[in-house]
């Protein structure tokens, strides 16, 4: 059977890859986009917190839950500072799931639990749930497909850094509009972190697994405290976990194969936040995408650049705080300080020092 031809195979049908497949279409591409999973926007795998600035497609998905207006950093002496940090508590199933129904409106035709198998330079192999594996033919592939991504694997990059996350939903005792973020070297690498949701709340921690294997144990003792402080209820209304991309901007375009989002390595390596950059970053490879079939032959690369200049220069800061962090955990001399925690997070101006 000949391959199916289209202009634009996006892989992944998160921000990245909606945007991406939006983009396109908008422009009168012929788009396919496929996701592995059952039901987009499930399982959440997201603390759901967006900044400010993404406000204009928060709207555009109807998607909010609730306004946060500061972040309060609790240091491991128990010293808290409290910071102005607006943005926007989200359902994110929602939110990739409006997504995705935007690209679809646009002309993109959206595959859920199909599978990308492999690339060859020219062709893509799939696999649907029917176990059917059919082939596609397209002139841009774009990689949206995670941390973890096939796409990049199959573009010749090796597998990037990844921080482990673990998160519970939990009950929400009384309103709050702070998120709360716990840095200890009970969780090296990562952070804790209450993210207030309505009625509920997400209380969760990430850690690099070559310092601390074991999550739960530490997630369960971050839980009894929020307890004991009256904040969160008892009761686990929801379990779930992923990982995180901690070592940067990879290369992005590889002949014509594109990758976007986490796939491009464009979450903040020491914030995880990365759903601004998948959907800033998408659309930019979409369009860049349309671009390019209309004749411009520097349009990927010029989207590369693009991001580089764009989110470069503040992701190279972050992972040099992850390296000068990483040298220091599990040492009782250097982790358990606060003036290295407060070199190694947003919240202070240390972080922001030559």
């Amino acid at each position: 059977m000949n391959p199916l031809a289209t202009d634009v195979l996006v892989i992944g049908a998160g921000p990245a890859g909606a945007a991406a497949a939006r983009a396109a279409a908008g422009r009168g591409l012929t788009v396919i986009c496929i996701d592995r999973r059952a039901e987009i926007g499930v399982p959440v795998q997201c603390a759901e917190f967006v900044p400010m600035p993404l406000l204009r497609t928060v709207h555009e998905t109807d998607s909010r839950v609730q306004d946060v207006a500061g972040m309060l950093t609790v240091l491991p002496s128990g010293l808290q500072h409290h910071s102005v940090f607006p943005g926007m508590m989200i359902d994110r199933a929602r939110f990739d799931q409006r997504l995705v129904e935007l690209a679809q409106a646009a002309g993109a035709q959206v595959k859920i639990r199909c599978q990308f198998l492999s690339w060859d330079g020219a062709v893509a192999r799939l696999r649907c749930d029917t176990d059917e594996v059919f082939t596609v033919h397209p002139r841009v592939l774009i990689g949206a497909d995670g941390p973890h991504s096939l796409v990049a694997e199959a573009a010749g990059l090796p597998h990037q850094q990844v921080v482990y996350t673990r998160q519970y939903t939990v009950p929400l005792l009384r309103p709050y509009a702070d998120t709360d973020i716990f840095l200890s070297d009970a969780f090296p690498g990562g952070y804790g972190w209450l993210f207030p949701r309505g009625p509920v709340a997400n209380l969760g921690l990430g850690a690099d697994r070559r310092f601390e294997d074991n999550l739960k144990l530490p997630l369960e003792q971050l839980h009894r405290q929020m307890v004991a402080r009256g904040i969160v209820g008892e009761a686990v209304l929801g379990r779930t976990g992923g990982a995180i991309p901690v070592g940067g901007i990879r290369r992005m375009v590889h002949g014509n194969v594109v990758l976007a989002g986490d796939a491009a390595g464009l979450t903040h390596p020491i914030t995880g936040a990365g759903i601004p950059a998948a959907v800033i970053s998408g659309e930019g490879a979409g369009l860049a995408a349309a671009d390019c079939l209309a004749g411009d032959e520097n349009a990927l690369e010029s989207y590369a650049e693009d991001m580089q200049d764009q989110f470069g220069p503040a992701l190279a800061r972050a992972v040099q705080r992850r390296k000068s962090l990483e040298a220091v955990w599990r040492l009782a001399y250097g982790a358990q300080e606060d003036r290295v925690m407060r070199s190694g997070w947003i919240a202070f101006d240390e972080y922001f020092a030559a």
